[in-house]
């Protein structure tokens, strides 16, 4: 059985600890893919660190998570521009708009947000999207911008089914961890109306840890509480969401 984690966040200092055991146990539990989501460019060297130590396993994304979009803002989307023009990645993310943390900076984080869509665009790449408390905002950008040229995944998708057929619309796959094993989470009242072929898993670890292990640090391994839920939700075996989900991110990231 091969599980993909299509967005941890493994170079986080969280990690700095046990790493090495973090990722030894997520293989152990059949977790071979790890994709990597960039937040700024002070992450970029502990990430291609990363790939380094794990080039079997690991692979990165580059651009500017929405949250880091500060004043210099330009000058780390000029930080995306040239690293991606230097070598392979696999996706551009992650990116997107926050108005959870900070509303005062949505107009740089639209510009942001297009400017990197675009960027991916120009290199055949899916996008990763960061979506906190503003979906309207992010679909008026994903409009302004759709095509067969667009397309990637909805990181940590936590809305409605009709927010849920908007993004797969747009060519994204619905990004489900461990929000779909939370009570108060939702998103498993309606899950099993959204075609398989539409989801890949993932962690966001150290985030988002799934039940039983909710309110603790989340690690890759974990993505099994998400695998086992599903399988729940879905009425199949956890092999079948296993192949499924890796083959969907597979026609996603191309790899």
């Amino acid at each position: 059985m091969i599980i993909t984690d299509t967005h941890t966040h493994l170079y986080s200092e969280a990690f700095d600890e046990d790493r090495d055991d973090i990722i030894k146990r997520a293989i152990e539990q059949g977790v071979s893919r790890f994709f990597i989501p960039a937040i700024d460019s002070t992450y970029t060297k502990s990430m291609l660190q990363l790939e380094k130590d794990y080039p079997n396993h690991v692979y990165l994304m580059m651009g500017l998570h929405p949250t880091h979009v500060k004043d210099n803002f330009e000058e780390e989307l000029n930080h995306v521009e040239e690293m991606l023009a230097s070598r392979k990645f696999y996706a551009v993310g992650e990116i997107g708009i926050d108005l959870y943390w900070d509303k005062s900076t949505l107009d740089i984080q639209k510009k942001a947000f297009k400017h990197q869509i675009q960027l991916a665009k120009k290199y055949k790449l899916p996008i990763v999207i960061h979506c906190r408390e503003a979906f309207n905002e992010i679909f008026e950008v994903l409009e302004s911008e759709k095509g067969d040229d667009l397309f990637g995944i909805f990181h940590c998708f936590t809305g409605t089914l009709e927010q849920a057929h908007q993004a797969i619309s747009y060519n994204m796959k619905l990004g489900i961890g461990g929000v779909a094993t939370f009570k108060n989470g939702k998103i498993d009242q309606f899950l099993n109306d959204i075609p398989l072929k539409h989801i890949v898993l993932e962690t966001d670890s150290p985030y988002l840890s799934p039940v039983p292990y909710r309110g603790k640090r989340n690690e890759s391994g974990y993505i099994v509480k998400v695998l086992e839920k599903l399988s729940d939700i879905y009425n199949v075996s956890l092999d079948e969401i296993a192949q499924v989900t890796t083959e969907n991110s597979k026609d996603i990231f191309k790899i």
